[in-house]
């Protein structure tokens, strides 16, 4: 993909794909983490394709780092992983869950022992 002077790729993100519109995996996530998987890359990968594996060479990145690594929107770097995942090029693993919360109640009681400590 060729840059332009707005910063915009040339090359409308939909060619990247193939014109592929939806991933071949459902269950890959905006925050689903995807690394390399040590293959070695076939010949006859787009550059799309190819850029994705590069930039994995150097550690895991969630789906949002890697499309904005490579200036593309997040849903063709959805179609363009679960297509790497078919061919056992990438690995992926769901997000990192969120924490839970706190419980509010155990937050104001620590914070009313912490109190009693400092004035005794």
């Amino acid at each position: 993909m060729t840059p332009r002077r707005g910063g915009r790729p040339l090359v409308p993100a939909y060619l990247s794909t193939g014109g592929v519109a939806r991933p071949s995996r459902t269950h890959l996530e905006r925050l689903s983490v995807l690394t390399g998987s040590g293959e070695p890359a076939p010949a006859g990968l787009t550059a799309a394709q190819a850029a994705l594996l590069e930039e994995l060479e150097y550690g895991a990145l969630t789906v949002v780092e890697a499309a904005a690594l490579l200036r593309l929107p997040v849903s063709a770097v959805l179609v363009l992983a679960a297509d790497l995942i078919d061919h056992d090029l990438v690995l992926a693993r769901a997000p990192i869950p969120p924490a839970r919360r706190f419980d509010p109640d155990l937050l104001k009681r620590v914070a009313d022992g912490l109190r009693d400590l400092k004035h005794r």
